[in-house]
C-alpha cells in the first residue's frame, strides 16, 4: 500500500473499508442543477407527442433531445401510467363520439324516409332525386365534392416578352427531341 490515502482501515466492529479518496476534490460550485419544473414539463411534452402517434426518433427531433431520453421517459413508471391514463381518456371520448354519430345517423335516415314517403305534391321530384343521390353516394362511399377550389393568375406581358416565351418554347421542344414544324417557326417570326 504505497498510497496512504487509500489505505484499508478497520472499523470498530472489525470490518475493513477504504478511506475516502481525496485525490479528486468535489467542487460544489460545478455540480449539476436541474430545474424540476422544466423536467416535468418536458416529460409531459414527450408523453403528449407519443400519444399523437409520433415515433421516439420524431419526438427527439422535435424536442431536440436524444431518442434515448424519449425512450427513458416513455418507459418510466410515471410515463407508462400517464400514457395509459391519457389513452383511456382518448378512447372514452372516441366511444362517446361514435355513439353520438349513431344517434345522428338514425335521425338522418328517418328524415330521408320522410322525404321518400311524403306525397309528391308536398315533396317535389327534384328534392327526392337529390336526396336519393346523396344517400346512394354516401352509402357507397362516393360522395360528390362539396367544395371546389379554383385559383387563377393574371399578368400582362409586352410583345417582346411574348416573343421570348415563344423562342424559349421552341428551344425547349427541340431539346426534348420533339419535332418542330418549320412553318410554325416562320409564323412566329423566329
Amino acid at each position: 500500500m504505497g498510497d496512504s490515502t487509500m489505505a484499508l482501515q478497520d472499523t470498530l466492529y472489525g470490518y475493513e473499508y477504504r478511506s475516502q479518496d481525496r485525490r479528486r476534490v468535489y467542487d460544489r460550485s460545478k455540480r449539476k442543477v436541474y430545474d424540476i419544473k422544466q423536467l416535468w414539463q418536458r416529460s409531459h411534452e414527450i408523453i403528449n407527442l407519443a400519444l399523437t402517434g409520433m415515433s421516439n426518433t420524431d419526438i427527439a427531433k422535435v424536442l431536440d433531445i436524444s431518442p434515448m431520453s424519449v425512450s427513458n421517459t416513455l418507459n418510466s413508471e410515471m410515463g407508462m401510467k400517464k400514457l395509459s391514463s391519457l389513452r383511456e381518456q382518448r378512447d372514452g371520448e372516441a366511444v362517446k363520439i361514435s355513439e353520438e354519430i349513431a344517434k345522428l345517423t338514425t335521425k338522418a335516415l328517418q328524415v330521408y324516409h320522410d322525404i321518400f314517403d311524403a306525397p309528391t305534391d308536398q315533396v317535389g321530384w327534384k328534392l327526392r332525386k337529390e336526396t336519393a343521390d346523396t344517400v346512394a353516394l354516401d352509402i357507397a362511399g362516393h360522395r360528390a365534392p362539396t367544395k371546389i377550389d379554383s385559383r387563377s393568375v393574371h399578368f400582362s406581358a409586352t410583345a417582346e416578352e411574348i416573343e421570348e416565351f415563344k423562342r424559349r418554347g421552341i428551344e425547349a421542344a427541340k431539346a426534348a427531341g420533339m419535332l418542330v414544324d418549320a412553318e410554325e417557326v416562320k409564323a412566329l417570326g423566329l
